[in-house]
């Protein structure tokens, strides 16, 4: 399909509803952090009467809790609507009831989750895969992003999928990180977002609706001589999924020129150790082994996408023979456990090719978490990872990001290694917050990316207390696209909007050499 490309600064929340309200006809929604803006945005353009692509205006309903909004998103799948809704942490956790039923009746939908921590010792608004992992055992295919245009394409590609496979889908991406992160990317149009959505697909949907007209029982209770064997007959779905995926992966990059598969390997051909992970951090690790291999490094990335259905085929089919030592790196913690669940998934992949003989060796694999409520994972850190596999005996079950001073537990990481980019301009903006500082910048990062002919992404640091505490406003621009998704570690430019923050805050710890420095001050140049 030939059309002019048009290119929008939005972030990753915008990303994703500007689809998900288009192939909808119901929206059930139940605002949490970092989700909400992707029902508000749905709730703004109902009130609006903006259409979906086939000129209806959905039905925004929003409801007193999670728990509701999944009930209201199950009901009205069963009358045969094409229905989403947003969700994130314990927000999600309220919906694993109707979510298992959703699957178990092989309902096509898709589910947005911004992946937030879960509340334990404390509670977190910030980003990891806390929420997703405790969902993974619903039946719900997941499909996660990386990056604000990911974010857009993954969203249509799931809601084409879904329709075909008739497994429901969690279309996942990085709470604040890749959520609130605002960044240029390529709008896709109803016309394309048309050309992904099959029709029949979608009469299919319709007449699987409970109607009186054409009776069918559904919900019913079952006793042992049927449960078990009902449970199972779901099978052939779930194994026909990835392939459905891939198939409409291949279909989009058809349409857009953008290509993506299950699982991307990542890195020199010749690799010999390896880093697996899902989102965001993903192209973190691609920037660094990218460094590390042209000074002579020999490191491969294996980014995977679609996490349920696992697929192991094509995690082993993009093993390189002469891989030594893999580290999987999870975004989630599971006490208790033998291991994360992607680390867990990986050993069980490579143990079975492995005794069935169609991987000839078993490397070493080792698992860590990073990132947990959003900390930073950094370029530094991703070397420090890949030092570790380099030893001869590389931790296990290891943290990087932190230092663990009780079950010593954390690598090392040299926090002066920097990949910022010569050509990238970077500044950072201390305000208040509600002062204004964000609002503008958001505005100035949007102005720069819509009106030239640079690249820009835009990053906001605001704590759970949100007004009156203090925001850091991390701005980039280039002639490149941006993957960055972590916070500028040197500046070319620091301004600070509040006076006092010069006697509470390190303001100029992230100045570069010769960075120029704007202070607002109430006493004049004397």
């Amino acid at each position: 399909m030939s059309e002019q490309k048009h290119f929008v600064t939005v972030d990753g929340n915008d990303a994703v509803a500007h689809i998900a309200y288009r192939v909808s006809e119901v929206c059930s929604i139940y605002p949490i952090t970092p989700s909400s803006p992707m029902a508000e945005s749905a709730d703004v353009w109902s009130a609006k009467g903006v259409k979906n692509i086939w000129g209806q205006v959905p039905d925004v309903f929003e409801m007193q809790s999670e728990g509701g909004a999944a009930g209201t998103a199950h009901g009205a799948l069963q009358a045969g609507a094409l229905t989403t809704t947003f969700t994130s942490s314990q927000g999600l956790l309220l919906m694993l009831p109707n979510m298992y039923k959703i699957a178990g009746e092989l309902t096509s939908t898709v589910f947005h989750v911004a992946a937030r921590a879960l509340a334990a010792q404390a509670l977190s608004i910030f980003g990891d895969h806390q929420d997703v992992m405790s969902a993974r055992m619903t039946g719900f295919a997941m499909l996660a992003s990386s990056s604000v245009q990911e974010a857009h394409d993954m969203a249509l590609i799931s809601h084409a999928a879904t329709l075909k496979a008739r497994i429901p889908f969690m279309h996942f991406f990085d709470g604040f990180r890749t959520s609130h992160e605002v960044n240029k990317m390529e709008l896709l149009s109803d016309d394309l977002i048309r050309a992904m959505i099959d029709d029949d697909l979608v009469y299919a949907h319709r007449r699987r609706a409970l109607n009186p007209d054409h009776p069918f029982i559904r919900g019913t209770a079952q006793n042992p001589d049927v449960y078990f064997q009902g449970r199972e007959s779901s099978n052939p779905y779930y194994l026909a999924t990835p392939g459905i995926v891939q198939e409409y992966m291949d279909r989009f990059a058809g349409l857009t020129g953008r290509r993506y598969r299950l699982v991307e390997y990542y890195g020199d051909e010749q690799a010999e150790q390896l880093l697996v992970i899902i989102g965001s951090g993903a192209e973190t690790a691609m920037e660094t082994v990218e460094y590390l291999n042209a000074q002579g490094g020999r490191y491969g990335v294996l980014h995977l996408r679609l996490y349920r259905p696992f697929p192991a085929a094509q995690l082993v089919e993009l093993m390189r023979h002469g891989v030594r030592g893999i580290a999987v790196l999870d975004r989630t913690k599971e006490p208790g456990c033998g291991g994360e669940p992607l680390y867990q998934d990986v050993v069980t992949a490579l143990a079975e090719a492995f005794t069935e003989g169609r991987l000839e060796r078993m490397p070493r694999v080792i698992g860590g978490r990073y990132g947990l409520s959003s900390k930073e994972f950094t370029p530094s850190m991703v070397k420090g990872v890949c030092d570790e596999l380099l030893k001869e005996r590389p931790k296990n079950h290891f943290t990087i990001g932190i230092h663990d001073d009780v079950t010593q537990t954390s690598l090392e990481w040299d926090p002066l290694f920097d990949l910022e980019k010569p050509h990238m301009t970077r500044a950072l903006f201390y305000g208040l917050g509600s002062d204004g500082t964000v609002g503008a910048n958001k505005n100035s990062i949007k102005i720069i990316g819509e009106n030239t002919d640079l690249y820009a992404q835009g990053y906001f640091v605001y704590d759970s207390r949100k007004a009156g505490s203090q925001t850091v406003s991390h701005l980039r621009f280039g002639p490149y696209p941006i993957k960055a998704p972590y916070l500028i570690q040197t500046a070319d430019f620091v301004a600070c909007h509040q006076f006092n923050f010069v006697y509470k805050s390190e303001v100029l710890k992230n100045a570069g050499e010769g960075a120029t420095f704007l202070l607002n001050s109430p006493h004049g140049p004397e």
